[in-house]
């Protein structure tokens, strides 16, 4: 990896407004918002339709995702794949790329990796329940003014600070 100094973080007003501007493209050119968990859907909904057709076929959920002709149909599917390449690419042109795990001195890699995998897993299964992940909710919800998106950001923000408290002693 690399071992020059590390650039300081985007300006975050900036970010903002950039994030902006690609949520309005997204709404302009494929007339829906951001989001992840349907990508996700379509995967596995051509998954089980490869596997045994006729459980796809009467799947309500399954059935939705099948209608728009699998996964390379499905923009999202192509906007979660350029994720890591993105993430690999921002990290090495800021000179932050590195192979290591972020934790407080107080806890081990195998407990953060665990805690990052089951807190992954309740967030996909709470997306999968909500029928929408968190990004499609706060980004493309709270752009159209959603009463209900923008409660979620606010519950969902008071959580975040309200464990941070609860969490915050293993990171000293």
């Amino acid at each position: 990896m690399t071992t020059r100094a590390p650039r300081i973080y985007a300006d975050p007003y900036l970010a903002g407004v950039g994030l902006g501007a690609v949520l309005l493209a997204a709404f302009v050119v494929a007339g829906r918002g951001l989001g992840a968990s349907g990508a996700f859907a379509s995967v596995a909904a051509t998954t089980v339709a490869g596997l045994a057709p006729e459980r796809a076929a009467q799947s309500a959920f399954f059935s939705r995702y099948l209608e728009s002709g699998g996964p390379f149909r499905e923009w999202l599917v192509f906007e979660i794949a350029g994720v890591a390449p993105g993430a690999f690419a921002s990290a090495w042109s800021a000179g932050r790329l590195r192979w290591d795990v972020e934790r407080g001195p107080h806890v081990t890699r195998a407990f953060r990796l665990a805690a990052a995998f089951a807190g992954g897993s309740v967030m996909g299964f709470g997306a999968a329940l909500a029928r929408g992940c968190t990004s499609g909710l706060a980004l493309s919800g709270g752009a159209l003014l959603s009463v209900g998106s923008w409660l979620f950001m606010l519950a969902a923000f008071a959580a975040g600070y309200l464990v941070a408290l609860l969490v915050k002693r293993a990171w000293r």
